[in-house]
């Protein structure tokens, strides 16, 4: 896989900068938001009317909303650096935290210092910034925290003395300071050592789901998933060309697409999803599907893998498979087998130079020789297959190269010389194209049509006739004859390798002439013509010149 389809590998987002900012923006919008709450909480705490002894009596309870008013002006002012994205993120937390602390402290001493309870106030903040600088400075919070507290404890004992509290309980509140500080920093950088490896699954399972997707999307099998609903949660460019819907995409209904799927599908449901008939064919428009499925699940709700198989395609391969194989085999004891069969059939004709051999005889020594030509015949199609040349293509016009193809013809076969006509509609008609296996299909469609085309008792009377369609601008080329045509049953095997219904046939001729028309891009088919006529076209890319039309006949 070239060029890295489907951006397979690409790990440069890992460290996006972009992710960076959106968290650092959502951290301070976190901040911001607990900030103002827990101003705002401790503002209506001390707002209450009536006085309460543990907030402090009624002289500090003023300046402690003064206090509080202070620090919700100081969140205000931080909501605007945050807009502003000045000064950095960092230092915006740190300002933050340092300021919460002292805020905190000032209240815890206006409210009757450690024993007050409100001690708790600065742990918060500590586990804030731990949390919020990722792991980084906890310790250094932890300090100031603690510093404050016992500060305030030594000055209520030099200066005020009537506050409740120990020195005891503010060096118990230290330790919870750095006790939840810890805490804060190891589950800080457990919670980013989960989140970096949540990125790099997320990154390798996105990695995985694109390489499967290429995988799938360029597989000749098709592959449609589909939900409960039966609706499609996937499908490849094979599935849609099988299905005929180039334009499907997730969440479609199945069945509407392909309604020919829907008894198959129900079929396997019943038999719980396999089928008693591994091999049912179905019908998708012009196309036969070998289906399979495999349930995703026990429930509905989990639906199902359905495979397609385009059935052309795999007897196209079984096909090529054979050949190749027969090919091989033939191609290594063609010597073996002609050097016998050249003997075999030298025998027999000095037999039948003999006087003496009787009638008798001599029917089963022309039934040997018949076989003999037979078996040679068979050997040096399938070598005549097996060392085709590539296409050496070269510029004609087919009107004029028709005529001497026919003329050529007559001269080979004298006895249909008077019964093969050629019709151009159009005087030239350029083209490109190995001349040598146009001429060997038409050599094996015209002897086809001269051999089976008869009708009635009468001989067979073979039409080449040449024109453009006025509608794609294609040229065309088709072998008419006015024979009964081939017979219903057999029209889908005609191009199949060793399909005859003939004695003496191989089964080769239209076989070798369609790979031929493959090879140099054009396109053999049998032509259904009602009522009754065997008809073969060639159809050719657009004429390369402009030319006035004429009508010929020979």
């Amino acid at each position: 896989m070239t060029g890295n389809p489907a951006g397979i590998g690409h790990r440069q987002n890992r460290g996006d900068p972009t992710q960076r900012v959106f968290r650092a923006d959502s951290a301070l919008t976190w901040l911001f938001l607990y900030r103002l709450v827990l101003a705002a909480l401790l503002a209506l705490l001390f707002s209450y009317p009536e006085e309460q002894p543990w907030l402090g009596t009624e002289a500090t309870t003023t300046p402690a909303r003064i206090l509080l008013a202070l620090e919700g002006l100081s969140i205000l002012v931080g909501g605007l650096m945050m807009g502003a994205a000045r000064p950095m993120r960092e230092q915006q937390i740190q300002l933050a935290i340092f300021l919460d602390i002292v805020v905190y402290t000032l209240l815890m001493h206006l409210a009757g210092g450690v024993a007050s309870g409100l001690g708790l106030l600065p742990a918060i903040a500590v586990i804030a910034g731990a949390i919020l600088m990722e792991g980084r400075l906890s310790l250094l919070f932890a300090s100031l925290a603690t510093l404050a507290v016992i500060t305030q404890q030594v000055y209520s004992e030099l200066y005020v003395g009537t506050q409740a509290g120990t020195y005891t309980q503010a060096g118990l509140l230290g330790l919870t300071y750095f006790a939840v500080a810890l805490l804060a920093h190891v589950m800080t950088r457990r919670l980013r050592e989960t989140e970096r490896i949540a990125a790099r699954r997320k990154l390798d399972i996105a990695d995985l789901s694109r390489l499967n997707e290429y995988v799938i999307q360029r597989m000749a099998m098709g592959v449609v998933a589909i939900d409960g609903e039966r609706r499609l949660l996937l499908l490849n460019n094979a599935a849609r060309q099988l299905l005929g819907a180039p334009k499907a995409e997730p969440g479609d209904s199945l069945f509407l697409l392909a309604p020919a799927l829907r008894d198959w599908f129900l079929r396997r449901l019943r038999d719980g999803g396999r089928g008693a008939d591994e091999d049912e064919l179905v019908q998708l428009g012009d196309s036969e599907v070998l289906p399979s499925l495999t349930l995703l699940g026990e429930s509905r709700a989990n639906g199902a893998l359905i495979y397609l198989r385009d059935h052309r395609e795999l007897l196209r391969q079984a096909q090529e498979m054979k050949l190749a194989a027969l090919g091989r085999l033939t191609a290594s004891i063609a010597h073996n087998i002609r050097n016998p069969l050249s003997s075999v059939t030298h025998a027999a004709q000095l037999l039948a130079e003999s006087d003496t051999i009787s009638e008798a005889d001599a029917n089963l020594l022309a039934i040997l020789e018949r076989n003999a030509l037979r078996i040679d015949e068979t050997v040096t199609s399938i070598l005549e297959l097996s060392r085709r040349h590539a296409a050496e293509r070269t510029d004609i016009n087919l009107a004029t190269w028709l005529e001497g193809f026919a003329d050529e013809y007559r001269d080979n076969h004298p006895d249909c010389a008077d019964r093969l006509h050629v019709r151009t509609d159009v005087a030239s008609l350029q083209l490109r194209i190995d001349t040598r296996h146009l001429g060997q299909i038409l050599r094996n469609l015209c002897d086809n049509a001269f051999k089976h085309g008869a009708r009635g008792g009468m001989p067979a009377q073979t039409v080449l006739r040449a024109g453009r369609d006025a509608q794609s601008g294609t040229t065309y080329l088709e072998v008419v004859d006015d024979g009964p045509g081939i017979p219903k049953e057999n029209r889908r095997q005609v191009f199949e390798p060793f399909f005859t219904t003939s004695t003496s046939g191989t089964g080769l001729g239209l076989y070798i002439a369609r790979e031929l028309a493959e090879a140099n891009g054009v396109r053999l088919e049998y032509i259904v013509q009602e009522p009754t006529e065997g008809r073969f076209r060639l159809t050719f890319g657009p004429v390369l010149m402009d030319s006035p039309e004429a009508d010929t006949t020979a």
